[in-house]
């Protein structure tokens, strides 16, 4: 199984952790989209940048 992450906030005014996370899942700008494996690393990123992207079942 795998996720579906779409970036649709801006990264202006993010923490730097919170920006590294961004890049490290392949989203640079908004409307950016990744399709990433259900594992806890994937789900450990998400939730610091929870508040920035929309998560959807690939």
């Amino acid at each position: 199984m795998a996720l579906k992450i779409k970036l649709v906030k801006s990264l202006n005014s993010c923490l730097k952790q919170q920006i590294a996370t961004a890049h490290s899942l392949g989203l640079r700008k908004i409307g950016a989209e990744t399709v990433q494996p259900d594992n806890d690393a994937t789900k450990g990123k998400i939730k610091v940048i929870s508040h920035l992207v929309e998560v959807t079942e690939a």
